[in-house]
């Protein structure tokens, strides 16, 4: 009985619903003529180490975990070069290249990197076959972390209870510059800087730090972190948004949404187009116009999924109809404000 009423109610469902990526265009996009790009970094010299985790821990431990000092970390640098390929790689704006010899020498006579040499942008460009170079060109990390045993009253239990707990915040300040040999121009100046923080406590030191994040990995969170805010700002974000479609129909209908749910939307669109000319009801219609509509949003032709989603309307109104129209005009406006 249950089997025979799921049957039932899975055929009397009419519409289907699909999600949608939307994208949404960076505040600092490069132009359109960039679309690959090397990334190196200035950042590393002399001072820059790679120490392994524990190493690291214990000589934040041997100071009680009571420390404020710079930490100069190849491997952050290293991860955000990494992090941020792959983020802007997966936005679908960019290829990258990253050189085996990603860090260039660079002059520390200058508290900021010095730009890099036209020479070099060209060479590098010439040789990896793309066309712009960003460059990591400033990064500073500064580790506060902090410890102490607190003593507190715990109403519950009538008297006094001890906890420890410890604290750890890191400051990063990174300069990011995109060089367009073409030109022989600087695209982009982007200067990143905020603070993470991590905060913790238990009922004994050994408890608290055998989960407390190492210092180590939030260098390494702190270099993804860095990859992400620079990704935000020069790489498409992708809104995801959902919409109806109707799926019963003639035979032809169900064979165009089959087409659809190949992904062969101009298929479908030509089928939905020739099932809405020739069909004999308005409900039919109106399905196959709706669905028509939303094909050409598919398609990326909003005023043709507009002028389809009006004549759904027109032949039957429905309030999916005039959601959908509504859903229409607000991304047209969106994609006249980004032009």
């Amino acid at each position: 009985m249950l089997l025979l009423l799921a049957l039932l109610a899975f055929s009397c469902i009419s519409t289907r619903t699909l999600v949608i990526d939307i994208p949404q265009p960076a505040a600092s996009e490069l132009p359109a003529t960039i679309q690959s790009l090397t990334l190196v970094s200035q950042t590393v010299d002399e001072k820059y180490t790679n120490l392994e985790s524990d190493s690291l821990q214990k000589f934040f431990y041997e100071q009680r975990f009571n420390l404020d000092t710079l930490i100069y970390d190849f491997q952050v640098a290293d991860t955000t070069l990494k992090a941020l390929g792959e983020l802007l790689f997966e936005s679908g704006r960019y290829d990258y290249v990253i050189p085996e010899d990603r860090f260039l020498d660079a002059p520390g006579t200058s508290l900021l990197a010095h730009e890099i040499p036209w020479e070099m942008v060209n060479h590098l460009c010439e040789t990896f076959q793309t066309d712009a170079v960003l460059s990591l060109d400033h990064l500073k990390t500064r580790v506060i972390t902090s410890f102490n045993n607190e003593t507190f009253f715990d109403p519950f239990q009538g008297g006094f209870n001890s906890a420890a707990r410890a604290g750890m915040k890191i400051q990063y300040e990174a300069l990011f510059r995109v060089y367009d040999p073409s030109q022989e121009k600087i695209l982009l100046r982007q200067f990143i800087t905020d603070t993470l923080y991590w905060e913790d406590a238990d009922v004994s030191a050994r408890s608290l730090f055998s989960r407390f994040t190492p210092v180590k990995q939030a260098l390494t969170e702190t270099g993804i972190v860095i990859a992400l805010e620079l990704t935000d700002k020069i790489a498409i974000r992708w809104r995801p948004e959902r919409r109806t479609y109707f799926v019963k129909g003639n035979s032809e209908f169900r064979q165009a949404n089959q087409n659809a749910n190949e992904g062969d939307w101009l298929t479908a669109v030509e089928k939905w187009k020739e099932i809405a000319e020739k069909a004999g009801s308005k409900t039919l219609r109106s399905k196959a116009e709706l669905n028509t509509a939303l094909g050409y949003e598919i398609l990326g032709n909003i005023d043709l999924a507009i002028e389809w989603a009006l004549n759904s309307y027109n032949t039957m109104y429905r309030p999916l109809t005039h959601e959908y129209l509504e859903t229409l005009r607000r991304r047209k406006t969106e994609l006249k404000a980004a032009e």
